[in-house]
């Protein structure tokens, strides 16, 4: 009985960081306002970006993943004069229509961000990426995007997330 009560508890205490992460997002996310908010004012609210994706014509594009705990990736734009133009959530449908056969794992990751789990196919010279997002009303969901022996995109699927020991 010891035993699931430290199950509960640790089950409880991941719950409890998950809506943290979400409701600090969204104070975050408050704080900023497009057209006005600084780069300065954006590591304030969101810190160092994991990734920094120039644009043409000097803008940078800064990337905060939330995978695969989470269950959204930020991009963020900052404009050649230093001012946030776009704050995007990029992990949904409407983004990942956009994913085509053919594209290159950079141009997914600058679309998508930072996969939840990478994994490797040696036999049928296949890689997943994966990214975990959330359907209404609250279906935990998996996007995956199958990359062939040359790096590029073969085909993807949405599907019911299932539990980390089902793979």
């Amino acid at each position: 009985m010891q035993l699931f009560h430290r199950i509960t508890a640790a089950c409880a205490a991941v719950a409890t960081t998950l809506l943290g992460l979400v409701a600090c997002d969204q104070q975050r996310i408050n704080a900023l306002e497009e057209g006005l908010s600084t780069e300065a004012d954006v590591r304030k609210a969101f810190g160092e970006p994991e990734t920094i994706w120039p644009e043409p014509g000097g803008a940078r594009i800064f990337e905060y993943p939330r995978q695969p705990m989470g269950h959204q990736n930020y991009m963020i734009t900052i404009g050649p004069d230093g001012v946030m133009t776009a704050l995007r959530q990029v992990v949904a449908p409407h983004v990942f229509e956009q994913i085509k056969p053919g594209m290159t794992q950079e141009q997914v990751r600058r679309m998508l961000g930072k996969p939840a789990q990478r994994m490797t196919y040696n036999l049928k010279q296949e890689t997943d990426w994966d990214w975990n997002w959330i359907d209404p009303p609250n279906q935990e969901m998996e996007f995956t995007v199958t990359f062939g022996a040359s790096g590029t995109v073969k085909h993807t699927a949405s599907r019911f997330k299932r539990p980390q020991g089902d793979r």
